[in-house]
C-alpha cells in the first residue's frame, strides 16, 4: 500500500520510550494492545483530538499504529496537516506482534491482535 507522502516507521524503529497513539476500535484495543498506548479510535478522533494534544510529548513524535496501517496512514495524514509531528507505523499491531513486541489487555495480561 502506497500512503503517498505519510511519513512511516517500522516497529523495529520504534522504543519503549517512543509516544504511540492506537486508532483501533474498542473491540481490538480491548482484545490486545502496546503497553502504554494512548487509545483513541478513528471513529472518535476528531472529537477526541483534546485528549491527544494533552498526552502527547510537546516536542516528540507521535507514532500512529493500526491493524496493518490504514487507519493510522489516514490518522498521521491529518494529524501532520494539524502541524504535529506525527507518523505511521507501518504494518500496524500485527507487524507489532510478530516483531515479539509484547501485546497485553487492559489487565496487563497477554493479549491478541485482532
Amino acid at each position: 500500500m502506497n500512503f503517498g507522502h505519510v511519513p512511516t516507521v517500522t516497529v523495529d524503529d520504534l522504543t519503549d520510550a517512543d509516544f504511540l497513539l492506537d486508532v483501533r476500535e474498542d473491540d481490538e484495543w480491548q482484545a490486545g494492545h502496546a503497553e502504554g498506548a494512548l487509545h483513541i479510535p478513528m471513529s472518535e478522533f476528531v472529537a477526541r483530538f483534546g485528549e491527544l494534544t494533552e498526552a502527547a510529548p510537546q516536542d516528540g513524535r507521535i507514532n500512529v499504529i493500526c491493524r496493518v496501517g490504514g487507519r493510522s496512514a489516514q490518522v498521521a495524514m491529518y494529524l501532520a496537516q494539524q502541524g504535529l509531528d506525527a507518523v505511521n507505523v507501518a504494518g500496524g499491531m500485527e507487524h507489532w506482534a510478530a516483531a515479539g513486541r509484547k501485546v497485553v489487555t487492559d489487565k496487563g495480561e497477554p493479549g491478541t491482535v485482532l
